[in-house]
């Protein structure tokens, strides 16, 4: 069976200002009813990578596909599939949810109805005619996730939705937005917020001084790098061990960490209880998705 069509594509996007260029032939593909994490160090080009998905800027040379139709040759089609909140929800404190989410309705012709079907779907029904200038920044960020749902997307682009809340919010916006994947959406998110687009993305693309350096779903990425982790009596020992075999290694207190595959294990471990050291352990050990953004980025910080 042939696997459905992107709901979002980028082609050899490019972006040049002046001299610079800021984003160079970046490509990549949004699946239908997954969650996409597009993460990049400070001015790697991620910000204006989501301002050209979204029309906001127009690329140099490259394309967008949103849902099949072209973004430049047919932007009001192409947006009309999209719903996205790049920095911050632009709300209205002064005025309570319903009336935020009324004030946008008009534009789109959306009901009472729709609005109230929104606002559920992201958990704030039973606050919507409540003041913004009292909701949590949670809340706002939720109020304006169900402002995007309006028009009935099938891809929403959020840049940062989980910043500056805290651990619980972080959790909620993480449930939220796996939700929406769940029920078909397709959901490309920004975030510096490595441990949680772990836990959020099925698949993941690093860009890095304008270019993707690596794409691939979370396990792909986190297992490219193979180690082996001992868990030992004497870990002075077994590096002399591990060094007069030719076993590179890196260690942490009591914890070996040796770059082999695990039936390459067997023969160490041996070695190992033959010279009177004794093993509590030894078992794979992933790379966390925070070591390999270090590893290709060399040590650049996240926006």
């Amino acid at each position: 069976m042939p696997s459905p069509p992107p709901a979002l594509s980028a082609h050899e996007l490019t972006k040049v200002i002046g001299r610079r260029t800021i984003v160079d032939r970046v490509s990549f593909e949004l699946r239908p009813g997954e969650v996409f994490g597009f993460l990049g160090p400070n001015g790697a080009g991620k910000t204006t990578t989501i301002r050209m998905l979204v029309g906001l800027i127009k690329p140099t040379s490259g394309s967008v596909r949103i849902c099949g139709h072209d973004l430049g040759r047919e932007f009001e089609t192409a947006m009309r599939c999209i719903g996205c909140i790049v920095e911050t929800p632009d709300l209205y404190r002064f005025m309570s949810g319903r009336e935020n989410l009324e004030h946008f309705a008009r534009m789109l012709g959306a009901s009472r109805e729709e609005i109230d079907a929104a606002a559920d779907r992201v958990g704030m029904g039973h606050r919507l005619d409540q003041r913004v200038g009292t909701y949590s920044l949670g809340m706002r960020q939720r109020l304006g996730i169900a402002q995007a749902l309006l028009g009935h997307p099938r891809v929403l682009i959020l840049d940062e939705p989980a910043n500056g809340l805290d651990p619980a919010g972080i959790r909620e916006m993480r449930e939220l937005i796996r939700s929406l994947a769940a029920n078909g959406m397709s959901v490309f998110v920004s975030s510096h917020l490595l441990g949680e687009i772990e836990l959020m993305c099925d698949r993941v693309a690093i860009i890095h001084r304008g270019q993707i350096l690596r794409e691939g779903t979370v396990r792909q990425l986190i297992s490219s790098r193979k180690a082996m982790e001992f868990h030992v009596g004497d870990a002075g020992r077994a590096g002399v061990l591990f060094t007069e075999r030719g076993v590179p290694f890196e260690s942490e207190n009591d914890r070996l960490f040796a770059a082999i595959d695990e039936p390459a294990a067997a023969p160490l471990i041996s070695a190992l209880v033959e010279n009177g050291v004794a093993v509590y352990s030894a078992r794979p050990r992933l790379q966390t998705l925070e070591e390999m953004f270090i590893d290709v980025t060399g040590g650049e910080s996240v926006d």
